[in-house]
């Protein structure tokens, strides 16, 4: 777990899994994945398999072993609803999530229709959490659109859209049952421009339908010296966060070992493969 993560909308990272593969165009310049490579054959490094999906038990119990409560992007690294990811392990990492009730956790995927079905089955102990926000990736028309209808259709208590890198304009868009908007630019080398006028119509709509909204950065090469400030404002918007006890040890060291014992590395080895560098039906 990163303590203090650089991400503007959140203070930590939990990667119980790493890695992913490409599912669309706002996959083409993945952070991740550039973070991920430099490391690939770096002998002990955690990404020492760089950017190949793995998933990493040891890492499951951490949520509860930090006793701060904090606001945690889960799998910053990956896409926790990759089809690599067995259902059983979804279900751990939600288990924990559900036991150190005290963080709150942002779920983020591109993976829509699978969040829908186990939201809706597997996961429904969890859905109606409102400590747990479940979000969905929205870049453009073709691809992110539709996923905030498989969002809107799952029981997510509460819901958020990640509109990032924002590549073109989405016009106008069915903002009902979604409770937070993150909007930002593409930064990097080779990031692709966002217009202003995309972004103060998204920051409109949202006003209008009384969802918080976060504006992220303009992004570009020089991501920095572009800022994050919008019409002269700097738009931090949250959700409400749920104030929860802190759990007390004897009641963390007993789910941890629940945990372990119910998926140990002999359930989950300490890293698969699925499809190496394979994008999914998607070409960059």
């Amino acid at each position: 777990m990163s303590f203090q993560s650089h991400i503007e909308w959140t203070d930590a990272t939990w990667n119980p899994v790493r890695g992913c593969t490409k599912i669309s165009p706002g996959c083409k310049h993945c952070y991740a994945e550039t973070f991920a490579e430099r490391f690939r054959g770096v002998k002990g490094h955690p990404y020492e398999q760089g950017c190949d999906l793995r998933l990493v038990p040891s890492k499951l119990g951490e949520p509860l072993r930090w006793r701060t409560p904090k606001m945690i992007f889960v799998n910053s690294m990956s896409d926790l609803f990759h089809d690599g990811v067995p259902d059983d392990y979804i279900v751990a990492v939600a288990k924990v999530m559900v036991a150190a009730k005290w963080h709150t956790y942002q779920v983020l995927t591109k993976r829509s229709e699978r969040l829908r079905e186990l939201l809706s089955s597997k996961l429904a102990f969890a859905a109606g959490e409102r400590h747990i926000w479940w979000g969905v990736s929205v870049e453009d028309k073709k691809y992110g659109l539709p996923r905030m209808g498989d969002l809107r259709g799952s029981s997510a208590a509460v819901r958020f859209l990640s509109v990032e890198p924002l590549l073109e304009d989405l016009g106008e868009i069915d903002l009902r049952g979604i409770d937070w908007v993150i909007v930002g630019g593409e930064s990097g080398a080779g990031a692709r421009p966002m217009r202003k006028e995309w972004v103060l119509s998204l920051r409109d709509q949202c006003q209008l339908a009384g969802v918080r909204f976060f504006f992220k950065q303009w992004g570009g090469v020089r991501k920095k010296q572009a800022g994050r400030r919008l019409d002269g404002t700097t738009y931090d918007e949250f959700p409400p966060r749920p104030r929860n006890p802190v759990g007390s040890i004897e009641q963390c060291d007993t789910t941890l070992r629940e945990i372990e014992t119910l998926f140990s590395f002999v359930t989950f080895p300490s890293y698969s493969i699925v499809n190496p560098r394979k994008s999914e039906g998607f070409s960059v």
